[in-house]
């Protein structure tokens, strides 16, 4: 008799019917199989000292748990312009979310819950916006027209987000290829998200109205490396100008992704650039067994538009749940529901990302539309079932369910319920066209969740407290005449001075280019020395020791200038980072006297040479003609560094180690 496939079986029967590769393994021929295709729409927060649209304060963060008060809010849609809703301020009204925002005074203003018309826009933000624009060519708009962006997910306190566009259609370099731009918008920052539970979702306002600008890049990556690439050096264009805020949350991006025969599926959020690679893989093989999920049904059901799933509220008693979350929800005062999804059968448990199957697209959708926190539901598919097949075969029976039916069990509170059941229904229909729109949310692993169905240009709509602001020719040539090196400029130069590529991430990253750019032209240094000081050594430090609040790059070079003023020899930098980084304003002489160093003369070094060589006689372990030459550079390396360069004493040593 043939065994009955399980929903692991099918979970990889399906994984490899669809040509699921692992990112590893991946190749261009198996990302131009699937049509994989990415764009970017990168934010960047701008370092100015109030934020856009009032006077308070911008870049003062709140790191405690201290607030003092709190506003909540409910959220409710608008018509366009054109007298139409959209469909994402649709759904999130549909979660009868209580918003709550936790204010501190310092950082926050009237104009912030739009009971205060908006000041004039920030013009050093316009200024910086209109620079990175011309840095990234684009052509810089005429005239800044403010429109209002409907947000009703909360992020937002007044329900819309002020934004507009400073320049159009442009280009970055890549290595290989020349990326388009669509657009930078000059727009205020949103809230922090605290915490989202059920119904209440609670915000930190600290960052909210911060000058951000958002550049928006065609769809013109074609596997995930390049998207990657791409992010990086928009983000180092940016830094760049040295005008931008850095670390944590100062930048976002949102990755579009898509397959052939797909749809655009925006990936939210996204903290870190090295996520990126596998998040859009994965998304895109996502897309690509939906499409043969509607395939598969599609040949199971002949008219989509008379399917219909049928369901059924249930009493616990009359089952024996084991798992813990079914057997409290009576107590929980819980409401439980049986549903079959007729021809269903192996749907479920169809493969979509790693280590998910269709079942959590539905799961997730409970989670954020009906608000029912995980779990929330267990079904016959289950890769890891909560309940024993007696369960799910009882259930069948309950529901007039067929063998080629799918069924499940889902539980809420009872004024959740109908929001669940048409979540529920919503999604397998969907499943029968393919991929739907949808905004969805990041994790490290590469996978990501459903958040909220993708934003139309319903949402868009001229701000009428804020009129046009012409920009002046002048102003515009003003801007553009002292605008910084491009990245694949930056990058060309550097290959060409034989800097080690693998500094060039963190040098691009901390804006280091102008600084070793200095050393190497108008001091005459050497640019790979200077280039792995800064890109090994100091990423070491950073790594390891804890970096004083006043600290900057520019004290490295003027440390390194100050040696060679007073004769002495430059790899004395190296162990005097550690505590440059952790005292910056401690003096030349006293960081010297820190790390120990004694002025010596050449001979002095080699005076104690025999010795060490008789003693390395008696002790050695190795062989090899270089055993007793590393041995000896270490044993005098520390009482050589600012004595005599380095390879000047292994010269020495080489010819007293080979008599």
């Amino acid at each position: 008799m043939k065994k009955k496939p399980t929903p692991a079986d099918n979970y990889r029967a399906t994984m490899k019917a669809i040509g699921y590769v692992p990112r590893k393994n991946a190749t261009q021929d198996d990302y131009d199989r699937i049509g994989f295709m990415s764009g970017l729409e990168v934010h960047q927060q701008l370092n100015t000292d109030e934020k856009l649209f009032c006077r308070c304060p911008a870049g003062i963060y709140q790191d405690d748990d201290t607030y003092d008060a709190e506003v909540i809010r409910h959220m409710r849609p608008t018509l366009s312009e054109l007298g139409e809703y959209d469909g994402t301020a649709l759904m999130e009204f549909k979660t009868r979310k209580n918003v709550v925002y936790r204010l501190k005074n310092e950082t926050t203003c009237t104009y912030e819950v739009d009971d205060t018309p908006p000041f004039p826009v920030n013009r050093e933000a316009v200024d910086i916006a209109i620079e990175i624009s011309l840095l990234k060519k684009l052509n810089i708009v005429g005239e800044i027209h403010i429109t209002r962006k409907q947000y009703l997910d909360g992020s937002i306190p007044t329900g819309f987000q002020r934004t507009a566009i400073i320049g159009v259609e442009g280009v970055i370099e890549l290595k290989n290829k020349t990326i388009r731009l669509i657009q930078l918008s000059l727009e205020e920052d949103s809230c922090r998200e605290i915490s989202d539970v059920g119904h209440w979702r609670v915000y930190k306002t600290d960052r909210l109205g911060m000058p951000l600008i958002e550049t928006v890049t065609y769809p013109d990556m074609v596997n995930p490396d390049e998207v990657a690439e791409a992010c990086q050096v928009i983000r180092f264009l940016n830094r760049s100008t040295g005008k931008v805020r850095t670390g944590m949350g100062a930048a976002r991006q949102d990755v579009n992704v898509s397959c052939r025969g797909g749809t655009r599926v925006e990936i939210k959020g996204v903290s870190r650039i090295k996520w990126i690679p596998e998040l859009t893989h994965n998304e895109a093989f996502r897309q690509w067994a939906l499409l043969h999920i509607r395939e598969e049904l599609q040949k199971r059901v002949k008219k989509p538009e008379s399917w219909n799933m049928h369901y059924q509220e249930l009493n616990p008693r009359d089952f024996s749940f084991r798992s813990k979350a079914l057997k409290g929800l009576r107590n929980a005062g819980m409401k439980l529901y049986g549903v079959s999804l007729p021809r269903f059968q192996g749907i479920l448990s169809h493969f979509t990302q790693p280590g998910k199957v269709f079942a959590d697209e539905i799961s997730d959708r409970l989670k954020v539309i009906a608000c029912i926190e995980k779990p929330n539901m267990c079904t016959s598919d289950s890769l890891k079932p909560m309940e024993g097949e007696e369960t799910f075969l009882k259930l069948r029976k309950m529901l007039n369910s067929k063998t080629d039916d799918a069924v499940l069990l889902f539980w809420g509170p009872s004024e959740d319920i109908n929001t669940a059941l048409e979540t529920i229904d919503e999604r397998c229909r969907w499943a029968f066209d393919g991929v739907p729109n949808e905004t969805r949310k990041s994790f490290a692993d590469g996978t990501t969740i459903f958040e909220r169905v993708l934003p139309g240009a319903d949402r868009m709509y001229p701000d009428t407290d804020s009129k046009p602001i012409p920009l002046r020719d002048e102003d515009i040539d003003r801007l553009g005449k002292n605008l910084p090196i491009t990245t694949m400029d930056a990058y060309h130069t550097m290959k060409k001075w034989g800097i080690p590529e693998d500094t060039y991430t963190y040098i691009f990253k901390n804006n280091l280019f102008p600084l070793i750019s200095e050393l190497v032209e108008k001091h005459k240094e050497d640019p790979v020395f200077i280039g792995t000081i800064f890109g090994h050594r100091m990423k070491f430090v950073e790594g390891h020791y804890d970096k004083a609040s006043g600290f900057e790059f520019r004290r490295v070079a003027d440390i390194l200038l100050a040696l060679k003023n007073r004769g002495l020899d430059r790899e004395l930098i190296k162990p005097m980072l550690p505590v440059v980084y952790e005292h910056p304003k401690m003096d030349l002489d006293s960081i010297l006297t820190v790390i120990g160093y004694t002025p010596m003369r050449e001979q002095d070094v080699l005076t104690n040479l025999d010795f060490l060589k008789q003693k390395f006689s008696s002790i050695r372990h190795s062989v090899g003609k270089d055993a007793e030459l590393k041995w000896l550079m270490g044993q005098l390396r520390a009482q050589a560094i600012g004595n005599i360069p380095l390879n000047k004493l292994k010269q020495k040593l080489e010819k007293q180690t080979s008599n």
